[in-house]
Formats: C-alpha cells, structure tokens, sequence
C-alpha cells in the first residue's frame, strides 16, 4: 500500500463520486497482472482525457497503488491543476525538451513507483492505435522493469477531442478496461535500434487488446461518432485524423512563435 498522500487520496475520492453520479460502469480484466509491489510501465491507450483517472480509479480498488503519470506541462502551468498534480507526484513533460521528465520517470520506477504513460502522445481522435513513441520502452529499459499494456475502451465517450459529449449521453457509460500480459522492453536486455522494435511489438499488442474490448462492447456502434471508422463508426480514419492534428500543432506553433516575437518587440 502507498504511504499517505492525502491529496492523492482526495482526488481519488473526487473522482469515484464523479464516475459515481455520471453511473459509469467500468469491467476489468487482467487486473492481476498488475504487480502489488516494484516499478513499472502502465503503456495506456489515449481515446479520451479521463483515461488516466479511470485507470487510477481501478488500480486504486484493486490494491491501493498510485500511478504517478507523466502529463504535458501546459497543465502544471495552470495554477490550481498544477498544484494538484505536483501533490500528487506526477511528473511535468515539456515536449520541447523532455530529458528532465524522462530522468525523473526513470528515478521512480526504480523506486518501485507504478508510471503510467501514454505513447501515443495526445489523445487519438480516430480511435484507434497510432504509430507510438519510443519513450515507455526505453524509460522501462533503463529501470529493468516490465510494460503492463493497457486498453480503454468507452472512456472517451465521456470527454475526448473534437466532441462535447451531453451529461445525458455521460450517463451509464460502459467502460471496458484490460491489462495485459507484462511484457519485458527487450528480451535481451537491450534495443540496440533505440526501442523501436520493442514499440512496434507493444503497439501490435495495444491495438490487440483494442480489438478484443470493442469485440465485447455492449453497446452497438455503427454509425457512432464514438466508433471508428473501420468498424462502421463516424470517427475520422486514421489519416483525416493525422491530418488534423499537423494543422492543430501548426496553428499551436506559429501562435507560441508569434507571442515569442511580441516579447522580443
């Protein structure tokens, strides 16, 4: 059990009473594969923005551990969040520089924290997985410790990207939650390609246990906004989505470059 953090411990009473008055209904499976001591890798799925705190929730009832997330740091910016996040030890990415967050990522797995990352990136509009980032690999390399793949599936019809759900269409959500088998960064102890075969195995991995709780929702999904596209859901297909997100970080880059003018002015 991790020792008293109460705020750690408030925002996980916060958020059960919100799933609570929201009805959401979470299923989990594999919840035994995650370790009850030592460090590891949560590699999470990223369909929607409460991903994190479902994956929490239902850790937290399983054996009372805390996931220490990595989070961009635009939301340790933000006085009040920030505030919550640092007391809950999560750890700042600054994704113009991200050497000091991946440095402290490594410092707490190997003191057994549980950390949980998304490599994707940023949330996935076309609900499906996208070509992941390296960094889960290599952070569980240098640690020595395993990466628990993990899917979440309905989350996101609570609140994702490009969609203001209703409280109407909130309620009730089934959520489908499934850990997979541990898998170890690299058989031999070392990824002399930088982590990249490892990442294209947990990448196959992630999108099977995708494929497999969508198999079993009980909710149909033809012609969902919340479906994706290759399963008769309305969600953009992997490449509208991609095309979207380069013009939403062009825009993002060239408002920053122009506010960095303003000031040199």
């Amino acid at each position: 059990m991790n020792k008293r953090e109460p705020i750690y411990s408030t925002a996980i009473g916060a958020g059960r009473a919100l799933f609570g008055l929201l009805r959401v209904r979470p299923t989990t499976t594999g919840l035994e594969r995650l370790p009850a001591t030592g460090g590891a890798v949560l590699a999470i799925t990223h369909f929607g923005y409460l991903d994190f705190a479902l994956v929490e929730w239902v850790t937290w009832l399983h054996n009372r551990r805390h996931i220490r997330f990595m989070a961009k740091k635009g939301a340790f910016d933000q006085p009040l969040i920030g505030r919550l996040l640092r007391g809950m030890n999560h750890i700042s990415v600054d994704m113009d520089s991200g050497g000091e967050a991946y440095a402290q990522a490594v410092v707490a797995l190997r003191d057994g924290e549980l950390l949980g990352v998304f490599p994707e990136g940023g949330v996935n509009a076309s609900f499906t997985v996208r070509e992941l980032k390296t960094g889960a690999v290599r952070m569980a390399l240098a640690a020595n410790v395993p990466i628990i793949p993990v899917a979440v599936w309905g989350g996101h019809r609570l609140m994702t990207k490009n969609h203001r759900a209703t409280l109407r269409e909130r309620r009730g959500v089934p959520v489908s939650i499934r850990f997979g088998q541990a898998l170890a960064a690299d058989a031999a102890g070392s990824d002399v390609d930088g982590g990249a075969a490892s990442t294209l195995r947990l990448h196959d991995t992630l999108q099977s246990l995708v494929d497999a709780v969508q198999a079993e929702y009980p909710v149909p999904g033809l012609g969902q906004w919340w479906q994706p596209a290759h399963l008769g859901g309305s969600a953009p297909t992997p490449g509208e989505a991609a095309v979207v997100e380069a013009e939403r970080r062009r825009r993002k880059a060239a408002k920053k470059l122009a506010a960095q003018k303003k000031l040199r002015a």
